[in-house]
């Protein structure tokens, strides 16, 4: 590393993949993008089917876990990160979902946050893509991020499709064009049957250019500030520290954990909790780590009774055909992130959009430490897209290599726990439905026997988990406990932005992937200081209206 840059970014995620690109792209100005993982050389990580494998290899992960959960049993949730070459990009499990549209109007006319409706993020998302559906009103084509069709023929795809409009859920042909609710078949973010991550699809074709500086096994130790501007960074690189400057700014792009915990290290956070640690304040700010949300999960499974799932693939001699096949072709069941279908459904009438997600999957899996063993069955789960609880990142201590503390607070609000039972009624009345009757087996999970509300509450507390969309812990806002301001510039602070999950100021209504590169595109705009892609007016098909 040279001693100076102009830009600094901070983690090599999916928004600081987009940052990089983007902010090196005329040439102009020196970028020096610092990465604590290793790149992604691992095949896994490019092996779409390979998914399950790469978020629990260590070497590529954090390993997180949050602390006990009060109203999750005391039960301590993991947490895989990405630590890596494209962050949580390169392990996750390749959804291609931006969210619904009146999330991002409700930040731009409830939440006080101009600039941020859906039509201003519209532009962004389509010039960010390349999609196998083609160009249109809401679809890119020709954008860095590569985002497939689901391409898996199964009749449990089939079932699931019809058991939508039967049971009148809805469906759609493209849950991030013309109707955002409903059953559909899921896009990913794979290209040429690889996965395409951010460093894929951004970073690495950047790298080529003399101005772009990636460094990884570097850990970020604390931000250096001078007469309140962020002037640079303190890292340990190659088992040494060492000082870099930023001659315009430092832009902390972490993650939703990381990146509250660095601003706390760095002096920057609620005052009572760095005196805590022994770290001097260096400017007070009540809200960093705190409004953290996340999308907590509920899986159903059932066997099958047709002999049509993919647990056979879990057999040597498959494994190697499909290998091969992958090597060879691209194609076939490598090819494939498995949760190939979804959907966007309303748990009850009262609310405006929906408020719960799906994924379904034509396999049954269950974890034996980092293993993963496969049975014949299918599986959906259901996430809770809007929670009301809130939780926390805090310090466990002033160490930079140890590890956050991570508060979710999951079902601390009864309104939470009342829409997962609401979720667990969808998936029932799915199921249930003419399309699944020559297909569904017995349910495993919840077993057979757990069928009254307190029993479903209690299968809930003691079995709900993470759907890896951590949030919203650096919020977007203008009150006093907002992080940063609408251009993702840190309040009271000169030359440092926050740019990735953590600015969110209410969680979005799907996986989270989409979101941050879009964020992380207009970012790259506000501070080169380039005027805003014009706004996109696109219409949409509710399930109670029409709306333009």
């Amino acid at each position: 590393m040279k001693g100076e840059y102009d830009y600094i970014i901070l983690g090599a995620g999916s928004a600081g993949c987009v940052l990089a690109n983007r902010l090196s792209e005329n040439g102009e100005h020196s970028v020096l993008a610092v990465e604590a993982g290793p790149m992604d050389n691992k095949l896994l990580i490019h092996i779409p089917a390979g998914v399950h494998s790469a978020y629990k290899d260590p070497s590529i992960n954090w390993n997180y876990e949050s602390e006990k959960e009060p109203d999750l049993e005391q039960r301590p949730i993991e947490l895989p990160r990405g630590k890596v070459l494209g962050g949580s990009s390169s392990i996750n499990s390749m959804v291609y979902m931006r969210g619904h549209p009146k999330d991002y109007d409700r930040w731009n006319d409830q939440l006080g946050l101009g600039g941020w409706r859906y039509a201003d993020c519209l532009p962004y998302f389509r010039a960010g893509e390349t999609s196998e559906r083609g160009e249109n009103k809401w679809r890119g084509g020709s954008g860095p991020l590569g985002v497939a069709r689901a391409k898996l023929d199964n009749p449990l795809f089939d079932a699931f499709l019809e058991a939508g409009e039967s049971s009148g859920q809805g469906r759609s042909d493209d849950l991030n064009g013309h109707r955002p609710e409903g059953l559909a078949r899921l896009d990913s973010t794979i290209r040429d049957g690889r996965r395409c991550s951010a460093a894929v699809a951004h970073l690495k074709p950047a790298l080529a250019r003399s101005n772009l500086e990636l460094v990884t096994h570097t850990l970020v130790e604390q931000l250096l500030l001078e007469n309140r501007r962020a002037v640079g960074v303190r890292v340990r690189h190659r088992g040494t520290t060492q000082k870099v400057r930023a001659r315009r700014e430092v832009i902390v792009s972490c993650g939703a954990i990381k990146s509250p915990q660095l601003l706390m290290l760095s002096g920057i956070g609620p005052a009572g909790e760095l005196e805590r640690h022994g770290i001097a304040v260096q400017h007070e700010m009540p809200g960093v780590g705190q409004n953290l949300q996340d999308h907590l999960k509920i899986h159903c499974t059932w066997k099958c009774a047709q002999p049509i799932t993919y647990d056979r693939v879990s057999r040597p001699w498959n494994q190697l055909g499909i290998g091969l096949r992958w090597l060879t072709t691209r194609h076939g069941f490598g090819a494939s992130n498995i949760w190939e279908a979804g959907g966007l459904i309303r748990g009850n009438d009262h609310v405006d959009y929906p408020n719960l997600q799906y994924h379904f999957a034509p396999i049954s899996a269950h974890y034996e430490g980092r293993k993963i063993k496969l049975s014949q069955g299918f599986t959906l789960q259901v996430d809770q897209l809007r929670p009301v609880s809130r939780g926390h990142i805090a310090l466990i201590s002033a160490n930079p290599a140890a590890r956050p503390a991570v508060h979710f607070n999951y079902l601390s609000e009864a309104f939470d726990l009342r829409e997962l039972c609401e979720g667990y009624e969808k998936i029932n009345e799915l199921i249930s439905q003419p399309a699944f009757d020559a297909l569904r087996g017995e349910r495993r999970d919840p077993a057979p026997d757990v069928n009254s509300g307190a029993q479903i509450e209690n299968w809930i507390r003691t079995t709900a988990s993470t759907d890896f969309h951590p949030s919203c812990s650096c919020r977007m806002g203008s009150d006093d406990n907002a992080v940063v301001d609408a251009e993702l510039k840190v309040h009271g602070l000169e030359g440092l932005r926050v740019v990735d999950a953590s600015v969110m100021p209410d969680i979005v209504s799907g996986n989270l992937n989409a979101p941050t590169q879009m964020i992380a595109a207009r970012a790259a705009d506000f501070i080169l200081g380039k005027k805003p892609k014009p706004a996109e007016f696109a219409s949409f098909h509710f399930q109670h209206e029409t709306s333009g």
